[in-house]
């Protein structure tokens, strides 16, 4: 954006949720590009006394690096709303929707996009015995980044052992086969197609750890499956209500066409690290961090 409404920025980083490290990752990056764009940058971590700290600083806007439930569920879009402070990314409504993968689904379906099908069920009965046919997958229904998940194989012996932090309550979804790929939006803006190619599964590991995944950026698909993820990836950013800069993932089975592409999630904060999809579509856009970065908090807003 040519006209700079905002001098004075946090980026609020880090927080208590499952994705901290990777949080405090997206913020010290986006914080170093918004000093090179010519913010006043304050890193933030933020922990119980947030609100006086953001009393104390009395910034222009808020840049939302955070990741994770009460950063990215609707939480700290509400003590912002609440503070007039105003903040980048999604609001309170559409950050609590995308959040809950369950709720996510069930806007995705009333808009006529395909996804797969899934119940919640308590943990107890999904380590008692398999609540759906195998290949299925596991996990929490409101945390992101690949967190406490389970892949339980066809022909499995018995259900998944899910570790003592995994919720009390937990999704089950049937497995879909095909390539893993994703699509940015930016405000009105579909990016590029990425397609995500791993030695097995896509978890939190291949996602953040250099080398643990390879992107491919354009995908390397039909023009008719690129066309797809763009307009899929726009209507599920307006009809979840996303503001700003969203990410939507889905899987591709190849040898259904264009009926094998299914959405998995819309992610209302994403990864901003090294290793991050949306910095990587950006820059195949002619954005580089600072511009993308920049884009973001002139864009940031209450009432969102």
């Amino acid at each position: 954006m040519s006209s700079r409404t905002f001098r004075k920025v946090v980026v609020l980083m880090g927080g208590p949720s499952a994705e901290r490290e990777v949080s405090l990752s997206s913020g010290r990056e986006c914080a170093a590009a918004l000093r090179e764009a010519g913010y006043d940058v304050v890193e933030l971590d933020a922990g119980p006394d947030l609100a006086a700290r953001l009393e104390e600083i009395s910034p222009d806007c808020v840049f939302n690096a955070l990741h994770g439930r009460w950063g990215e569920d609707g939480c700290v879009q509400g003590m912002l709303e609440w503070m007039k402070i105003p903040y980048s990314h999604s609001g309170v409504l559409a950050s609590s929707l995308a959040m809950d993968k369950e709720r996510t689904k069930d806007v995705y379906r009333a808009h006529g996009l395909p996804v797969c099908d899934s119940v919640l069920a308590s943990k107890a009965d999904v380590m008692a015995g398999h609540v759906m046919a195998a290949p299925y997958v596991v996990k929490p229904y409101n945390e992101g980044s690949s967190v406490g998940v389970y892949l339980v194989s066809e022909g499995a012996n018995g259900p998944p052992v899910l570790a003592d932090d995994m919720p009390d309550v937990v999704m089950v979804e049937a497995f879909a086969p095909g390539r893993e790929l994703t699509t940015t939006v930016l405000g009105d803006r579909a990016l590029e197609v990425t397609d995500i190619i791993t030695d097995g599964w896509y978890d939190y590991e291949a996602k953040y750890e250099e080398g643990g995944s390879r992107h491919v950026v354009p995908a390397d698909v039909p023009s008719e499956i690129r066309d797809l993820c763009f307009e899929y990836a726009l209507t599920a950013h307006k009809a979840l209500g996303c503001r700003g800069v969203s990410r939507t993932d889905f899987r591709w089975d190849e040898s259904k066409g264009a009926d094998g592409m299914i959405l998995l999630e819309t992610n209302t904060q994403p990864g901003m690290t090294g290793t991050s999809l949306t910095p990587e579509q950006a820059g195949k856009v002619g954005m580089d961090m600072a511009a993308l970065c920049s884009w973001i908090v002139e864009d940031a807003s209450c009432d969102r």
